[in-house]
């Protein structure tokens, strides 16, 4: 993991652990390119965790917009989360 990404990670744990009070509810926002494969991905990274995910394909579809809500224990949860889905190519975490 490069420099950035670290700091990144290192500033929205920090962000999460002073805004929620864990357990709680977490709202996951993607964009990928629109690839099955990529949406099936994602979709099963959250698997069996009681996950609400909403995919919405872009007006040209070429992209798909990939929402995840779900319950998520605490920060490192969702980083870890976030770490493992960077390595899907193409994907943007919002």
């Amino acid at each position: 993991m490069d420099n950035k990404s670290e700091e990144f990670y290192a500033r929205l744990k920090e962000e999460l652990a002073k805004s929620e009070n864990w357990p709680a509810e977490y709202l996951f926002k993607f964009i990928v390119p629109s690839d099955p494969a990529k949406v099936l991905q994602i979709e099963e990274t959250f698997n069996n965790m009681g996950a609400v995910i909403e995919t919405t394909q872009s007006k040209t579809g070429k992209y798909t917009s990939v929402s995840i809500n779900v319950r998520m224990g605490g920060a490192q949860q969702i980083i870890d989360k976030y770490i493992a889905l960077s390595t899907i190519e193409g994907i943007i975490s919002l």
